[in-house]
């Protein structure tokens, strides 16, 4: 049998350092439990005393009444100051816990995964657990509290009264245990069609200029208005159970009014009790009936946001990255390839049979045509895939074994996708970290960035995903932030695509100049006196390695390789 996640995890740290605002919000709505009963009392007694005109002591009583009302706002003011202090510490706690566990996710493990899954888990889920496990949770003691604190009284005065409210309440309590679990799955449900909508939407959103240029808008409707109704139908059927129980319990609450009212009138007419206590029998009965009604559904919602905390537990715990060797910050001797073959499909391989090393603190080039696989050995060497076929080793050290935490230490990647953060040029420079503004000044110039930090700042931000900038000021900001980091081993997948001529071939000699850095360089850029100055060229084609070494012998060779610079010169 398949284990279920556990929560506990997870409600540990809503509650972590979080205790004394719970505990205080509890005990205020303790006390409100008290302040009912003394007002039912008070009701009772009241009428007692306009049954013997005692007005003296109906003044003391109205005295009594008014510090009451003062005690009850004060006590009230700070239980919901409490209970409010508590949900937003535990919901901040609880998302930067889960957030904390995602990103110890490798790249590899991450890659896998649908990220709409955690969208929605972080979004609508956490606003379900919000309002029906945290703040329903302070509901569901306040209506215990009361149904035990009103029976109390009750049983005090007529224990008969009492034991018929407790025999009627016996069918709604079953009602609850028997919907609780059936409102946990169809919540759960929701969810997940909630994943695959907001997953949707985010595809349809990011590109939204590739739907506009085909004129696509017609078809992309049709799936959203699709995925729109399927979402909204098993929502409206969530909708309609829990209203299903909540109709079901106030009936029933009904029924254990009319039950207690009929039963406490033929006490009455018995002379087993008096007027005041029937006025307190009838407003204890209220209170009573209250929990009755609230508490079979405050309970199933529970169960139900329980059910998302262990969704989102088992989201967190797929495809944790496992423990490997650590390997130094540093790489004294090769990288080495032997033998490799891979396939993002079993049947359809990418790379075929490569093997090849490269030496520490040395400059690579690795060229070939489109589709070649450049890329794809890239991610490889970044531990994107452990699906391969022969060895990549570091330092005589197995790559599938290597701790990923160690390997990003050691080296970093510039794709050709540039991401950047809504924020300032220096924040996506640095990722939000602190670094002297010496070496800072030292990565702009380096990546050609020195003219739009000159003209608008470092705290200029970028917009989303860089909307502010254009294509080449954020592939430079991307450069910029690999020469920042200082990795000894740095991977360039076409950096300088997106640069003019003249500033890619700035950049690339800033990267050809480094020191005491292995880089291995992707590259559809033949300038003869770049070429030259890498230590060796990897020529792939078809996934294999068709040519590699130094931009002479491939010269001389008259290969692959001269076929593919002689195409790259510009006509005479």
């Amino acid at each position: 049998m398949k284990k279920q996640p556990s929560h506990t995890l997870y409600t540990r740290a809503i509650f972590r350092g979080n205790r004394l605002s719970f505990a205080v919000a509890l005990i205020l709505i303790s006390l409100g439990t008290l302040w009912n009963l003394i007002i039912s009392y008070l009701l009772g007694h009241i009428l007692d005393i306009m049954n013997t005109g005692n007005l003296t002591q109906l003044a003391h009583t109205t005295l009594f009444c008014l510090g009451l009302s003062a005690v009850i706002f004060v006590t009230e003011l700070v239980m919901y100051r409490a209970k409010s202090r508590f949900i937003h510490r535990g919901l901040a706690q609880y998302k930067d816990l889960a957030f904390s566990r995602l990103s110890q996710k490798s790249i590899r493990a991450f890659s896998q995964e649908n990220t709409g899954r955690y969208l929605s888990a972080l979004t609508n889920d956490t606003n379900s657990i919000e309002e029906n496990y945290l703040n329903q949770s302070f509901l569901l003691v306040s209506q215990v509290l009361l149904f035990f604190g009103s029976l109390g009284m009750m049983l005090w005065y007529s224990w008969k009264l009492a034991l018929a409210a407790i025999l009627l309440s016996l069918l709604p309590i079953a009602v609850t245990l028997a919907t609780g679990n059936k409102l946990a799955a169809r919540e759960k449900k929701v969810s997940q069609y909630n994943e695959g909508y907001v997953a949707m939407l985010k595809d349809l959103l990011g590109g939204f200029s590739v739907v506009k240029s085909f004129k696509a808008e017609g078809q992309v409707l049709s799936r959203f208005s699709q995925a729109n109704a399927r979402l909204e139908h098993i929502k409206e059927d969530r909708r309609w159970f829990s209203c299903l129980i909540t109709a079901a319990a106030t009936c029933l609450g009904f029924m254990v009014q009319f039950g207690i009212f009929l039963f406490g009138a033929y006490l009455a007419i018995r002379g087993e009790i008096t007027a005041g206590t029937v006025l307190i029998m009838v407003n204890l009965c209220g209170i009573l009936l209250q929990p009755i009604q609230t508490v079979p559904q405050y309970w199933a919602s529970r169960k139900a946001a329980l059910a998302l905390i262990d969704k989102l537990a088992e989201l967190t715990a797929q495809n944790q990255q496992e423990g490997g060797v650590s390997i130094p910050a540093t790489l004294s001797q090769f990288i080495t390839l032997d033998h490799v073959s891979f396939g993002y499909e079993p049947d359809k391989p990418v790379l075929r049979d490569i093997s090849a090393q490269f030496q520490a603190g040395k400059t690579y080039a690795i060229v070939g045509g489109s589709g070649s696989g450049k890329s794809t050995l890239l991610h490889l060497l970044m531990g994107a895939s452990g699906q391969y076929s022969g060895s990549i080793s570091i330092d005589g050290t197995e790559l599938r074994e290597v701790d990923t935490d160690s390997l990003y230490d050691l080296m970093s990647m510039m794709g050709q996708e540039v991401f950047l953060f809504d924020d300032t040029i220096r924040n996506n420079l640095t990722m939000f970290r602190s670094f002297p503004d010496q070496e800072v000044a030292s990565a702009v110039q380096r990546s050609g960035l020195g003219q739009l930090v000159q003209q608008r700042g470092e705290d200029y931000r970028c917009g989303e995903n860089g909307v502010n900038l254009s294509g080449g000021e954020g592939q430079r900001i991307s450069i910029a932030r690999c020469l920042l980091r200082k990795t000894p081993v740095l991977l360039l997948d076409e950096a300088t695509a997106a640069l003019d001529n003249a500033t890619a071939a700035a950049v690339t000699q800033s990267i050809l100049d480094l020191t005491s850095t292995t880089r291995i360089v992707v590259t559809h850029r033949l300038e003869a006196n770049l070429m030259a100055q890498y230590d060796e060229i990897l020529v792939l084609r078809d996934g294999r390695i068709q040519e590699q070494g130094s931009f002479a012998q491939l010269m001389d060779a008259k290969g692959y390789f001269y076929s593919l610079f002689t195409l790259s010169q510009p006509a005479s």
